[in-house]
């Protein structure tokens, strides 16, 4: 409501953005927030919340982010300790001079540092609490450049015996033709997310899911954070975890779609090929005792008969 008076007074702190939002909630249209401007303000999902409109947000996550959110990834679970993270781009399209302006520049800042918190917050035994890399970002508008971005990155990490690895990188994009699939991406999940409803069902002590089901089937959550896979800086409901390693965003889109259609979720166990089970070691034990012409189980059959009973009950 607050938020609404504003809008009908023509209060200058309300941007642009956060009008555009406004009236595509109102118009009941799902909206996403491509750009780092603080769109979305308390108010802004609070409407959303009451018209159960979808949003998500914010900024496209395309080229230098996105490989930032897989190195440090990579370098934290490989046991280094991102110490320095420096990023420098210019680029020559609207988007480069938009972000000359300080403003401007400061919401693309936080959207582009904020990537490695997550990761180094999930590792304690490098990192102590509070301790974070230096992250330094860089954004110059070069008009000549036009639309072909260059993005250059220095990593350094701390290794065994305090020794130093440094990672230079440099990469040379069309900043809007990597922009364009993603928005496409972006409304198709979209709407399909509108598409999807749910209802919870009691468990007992077991786990199970028991018959007493709730009659109402609810929509998603307004605040789509299962679109953090395409967004720097994800939008997501209050009191949830921010997510923003890349393999477990895409994961949680990957998993989310597969229960829709009835699959269960991937978890790269891949348990029945763990296991050795009663005709591989009768055949391994009728080897080790000399008798020749044994024949193992056919590969393709004993897969196929794993997978469809229980893999500890096998062996």
């Amino acid at each position: 409501d607050n938020l609404l008076a504003s809008i009908k007074r023509e209060e200058e702190e309300i941007s642009p953005s956060t009008l555009f939002a406004v009236a595509s909630i109102l118009e009941g249209s799902t909206y996403i927030n491509g750009s780092p401007q603080n769109t979305f303000v308390p108010g802004v999902i609070e409407l959303a919340m009451k018209h159960d409109v979808r949003i998500a947000g914010d900024d496209f996550k395309s080229g230098q982010t996105k490989m930032k959110s897989v190195m440090v990834d990579w370098l934290i679970s490989a046991g280094l300790k991102p110490v320095s993270i420096v990023s420098y781009n210019h680029l020559g399209n609207n988007d480069g001079k938009n972000l000359s302006a300080p403003s401007q520049f400061r919401s693309k800042e936080i959207s582009k540092s904020n990537v490695v918190d997550d990761m180094v917050e999930s590792n304690r035994i490098l990192y102590k609490e509070n301790e974070h890399p230096d992250h330094v970002v860089v954004i110059k508008y070069v008009p000549y450049v036009g639309d072909s971005k260059r993005a250059m990155d220095e990593y350094v990490s701390e290794i065994f015996m305090n020794g130093k690895n440094t990672i230079v990188m440099h990469n040379t994009c069309e900043d809007s033709l990597l922009a364009s699939p993603i928005i496409l991406d972006l409304v198709i999940l979209a709407e399909l997310c509108e598409r999807i409803q749910f209802r919870k069902c009691a468990e007992n002590e077991a786990g199970v899911s028991v018959e007493s089901c709730e009659e109402r089937f609810e929509n998603l959550h307004p605040v789509m954070s299962i679109l953090s896979y395409l967004l720097k800086a994800p939008l997501v409901p209050r009191g949830t975890p921010i997510v923003n390693a890349l393999m477990k965003q895409r994961a949680c889109l990957e998993n989310v779609f597969k229960a829709c259609v009835g699959l269960p979720a991937e978890n790269h166990m891949l348990l029945e090929q763990k296991l050795l089970c009663r005709e591989e070691r009768r055949g391994v034990e009728e080897k080790s005792n000399g008798i020749v012409g044994v024949t193992m189980m056919d590969e393709n059959k004993m897969l196929q008969e794993t997978m469809v009973r229980n893999p500890m009950q096998s062996c």
